[in-house]
């Protein structure tokens, strides 16, 4: 018995760690034999605040079922990114899905989150406090959010940069700084 007590209570403290925002619900009609079937599908998305997010999609006949089965699969599908200073992006980013492209900027402190719709969402939920998003081509929420999720999953930090190369983050960093590894900087 008690052991289910500390299951339960281990939920109720997950589910008030996480924020969900509805981005978009839509009603959808199937035309059937005797007439139509009414439903709804909803699109969530899920965040801690402090680097982690996921988006899900629900469908069921009733709107607070609906919204019920995304924000679950947005917990399920929940990837971390990593931040810098806790606040904005490492480096620009650009992502696509379908017709739907977008491109994120890091920006300096107090400018805000600097985007539309769901990009807005998706980034608020992640904890992003200073960032400039503009998107390109659709305005299909589904695909805005997709695109979003992809330009965050190609996200690194000097940290996985330099395990990848073996090397220190100070290297990375410093050179960086130094502006020896700019395109504009390198001239004959």
């Amino acid at each position: 018995m008690a052991r289910r007590e500390d299951n339960r209570r281990n939920r109720e403290e997950e589910d008030n760690e996480f924020i969900d925002r509805l981005v978009h619900i839509n009603r959808v009609a199937k035309t059937v034999k005797g007439g139509r079937n009414m439903s709804f599908a909803a699109l969530v998305i899920v965040g801690d605040e402090k680097g982690r997010v996921g988006f899900g999609k629900g469908k069921a006949r009733e709107v607070p079922e609906a919204i019920r089965k995304a924000t679950e699969e947005a917990k399920k599908t929940m990837i971390r990114v990593p931040l810098r200073e806790g606040r904005t992006l490492h480096h620009d980013v650009r992502g696509r899905h379908g017709a739907g492209k977008i491109l994120m900027r890091s920006a300096p402190p107090g400018t805000g989150v600097i985007a539309g719709g769901p990009m807005r969402a998706v980034l608020e939920c992640l904890g992003v406090q200073d960032v400039v998003g503009k998107s390109v081509g659709t305005s299909n929420p589904y695909n805005m959010v997709r695109a979003t999720f992809d330009a965050l999953k190609r996200m690194e930090s000097p940290r996985t940069i330099a395990a990848k190369r073996g090397k220190k983050v100070a290297d990375i960093v410093s050179r960086r700084q130094d502006g020896a590894s700019a395109p504009d900087a390198i001239e004959a």
